[in-house]
């Protein structure tokens, strides 16, 4: 008991090289947060160039997600084959290739394909960024490191609805181009600063490299002892323990068997709540809301460019601002409380975001009623705080940190191309749906698919706050009574008794 003390405090403590390398590893993120923006107001003025047609327009927005299918399902092999490190690293250089093709595109087909090459790549770095996080982070701060890559996209895309706002200033024939372009920039600098950051440890374990995996350990944990104390778990996790320790260069296979054909019970429950998250996120109607808020705008009242595009800053700043709040919460409050309640906001936001539109939509037009008005504008940022201080951080927090070790890359990579289909299918249809049922009726459509998910999350998600990595799956056998919240024990690092063995 006498070291007890010594070892929570030890353990409580933020590693702040673990934050660095986790800050670093999450910033591909931007990028992809950044297309997403930029690209809203962009089309107003690809319309305008190029002549597109509104079929033309939600391809060219949905586009992005269906091409990251392409990367998503691939990431997970890949990474587990080269390391989180490199993937990091490819998916820059692939979102580099996509953005000069946009930034240099003469006609409508050479942006399409510019688009494609850039959702690859985002495809890429939506599956590793949360992944490398989890696997570099201590139990006490992962919700918050994991939950880095959605600050870093929400903080693209404002980044995006500035660069349009200063941007359409430019003549018609650059403006555009420059905004889709400058993606390059970064994704250059990245590609190449990412070599400098470590190995995720759990990778270099499963490829045979315990002793590699000590030496990042050491550096991203407190003491010599907790790191000893994290491998040991890693090694018992990857089957070192039994016997079974995976081949090095082994590469994952075997793993979509095990995912698919032949699944334990706590593999079935782990699927089901991972990939149920990603399936529900975007069907609250955040792409909707995001990629077409200049229209929602325009529904609503405000009329001219410069006015609606001033308004969509508002929006990435609200998003940015509650999920900085969210990083703050998560680890404190757990996920469950913060998801639950984000879904309450997001009911109660879209309910009234319907009303406001639909009496605007059956108004006279330029005499729609000054409160319906006001009430649609003010539910567009209730929602989109709403959405990020729960239901946006949570579902790669969460999703990152409940596959075991040896499903992690490639259970991920399925989850992320659930979550670009449903992001794709929202874009690509938003226009055509709200043409047909009205603006309004779809934000009454997403209120209430948004109920169904809370109702999935309360029943097939149990909390994971504070678990160790390599305990969560014991969290999932408990079956789904387990949902309930667990207090894990005080701390989740137990020091090697005095007379033990530790690693030199």
């Amino acid at each position: 008991m006498g070291e007890e003390e010594p070892r929570k405090n030890g353990s409580e403590r933020t590693n702040k090289y673990a934050v660095a390398c986790s800050i670093i590893g999450s910033i591909i993120s931007i990028l992809m947060g950044y297309d997403t923006g930029v690209m809203s107001g962009a089309m107003l003025f690809i319309k305008e160039d190029l002549k597109t047609n509104d079929t033309q327009v939600q391809v060219l927005a949905g586009i992005l997600n269906v091409c990251a299918l392409v990367g998503s399902l691939t990431a997970g092999r890949v990474s587990d084959w080269i390391g989180r490190r490199r993937t990091i690293s490819l998916a820059a250089c692939i979102f580099l290739a996509g953005s000069i093709l946009m930034g240099l595109s003469p006609n409508f087909v050479t942006l399409l394909t510019g688009r494609c090459v850039a959702g690859v790549g985002v495809g890429y770095a939506l599956m590793i960024a949360p992944v490398y996080a989890a696997e570099i982070a201590s139990a006490e701060i992962r919700g918050s490191l994991t939950s880095l890559p959605e600050i870093c996209i929400s903080f693209g895309i404002l980044i995006g609805y500035v660069a349009n706002y200063f941007l359409a200033k430019l003549p018609l024939v650059y403006g555009w181009r420059t905004m889709l372009g400058l993606g390059a920039l970064p994704s250059a600098v990245l590609a190449i600063g990412v070599l400098a950051m470590p190995e995720s440890p759990r990778w270099l374990v499963m490829q045979g490299r315990p002793e590699e995996a000590l030496l990042v350990l050491r550096k991203v944990c407190n003491t010599a002892a907790e790191a000893d104390v994290r491998l040991a778990d890693i090694e018992n996790a990857a089957g070192y323990a039994d016997g079974n320790a995976p081949a090095p260069g082994s590469g994952g296979r075997g793993v979509f068997k095990e995912m698919f054909l032949h699944p334990t019970p706590t593999v079935r429950r782990i699927l089901v709540a991972a990939f149920g998250i990603h399936f529900f996120q975007h069907l609250s109607g955040i792409e909707a809301v995001v990629l077409y808020s200049p229209r929602i705008f325009k529904a609503a009242g405000i009329a001219t460019r410069n006015e609606i595009l001033a308004a969509t800053i508002g929006v990435g700043v609200t998003k940015t601002v509650f999920i900085m709040t969210a990083i703050l919460l998560v680890d404190r409050v757990g996920r469950r409380p913060l998801y639950l309640s984000s879904l309450a906001g997001i009911v109660a936001s879209l309910s009234c975001l319907g009303l406001g539109l639909t009496v605007i939509e059956r108004s006279a037009p330029h005499h729609a009623a000054r409160w319906a008005v006001a009430l649609a504008i003010t539910t567009v940022f209730t929602f989109v705080a709403s959405f990020s201080i729960g239901v946006g951080p949570i579902t790669w927090a969460y999703s990152s940190e409940v596959y075991p070790l040896r499903l992690r890359a490639q259970g991920a990579s399925v989850g992320v191309a659930i979550n670009r289909i449903m992001n794709a299918g929202i874009s690509m249809t938003f226009v055509t749906l709200y043409k047909a049922i009205t603006i309004g009726g779809a934000f009454f459509l997403f209120a209430g698919l948004a109920v169904v998910a809370a109702v999935f999350f309360y029943f097939c998600c149990p909390e994971t706050q504070g678990r160790p990595l390599e305990e969560i799956e014991e969290v999932f056998s408990q079956g789904w009574s387990s949902r309930r919240r667990q207090h894990p024990p005080p701390s989740s690092v137990e020091l090697p008794e005095p007379d033990s063995k530790v690693r030199p």
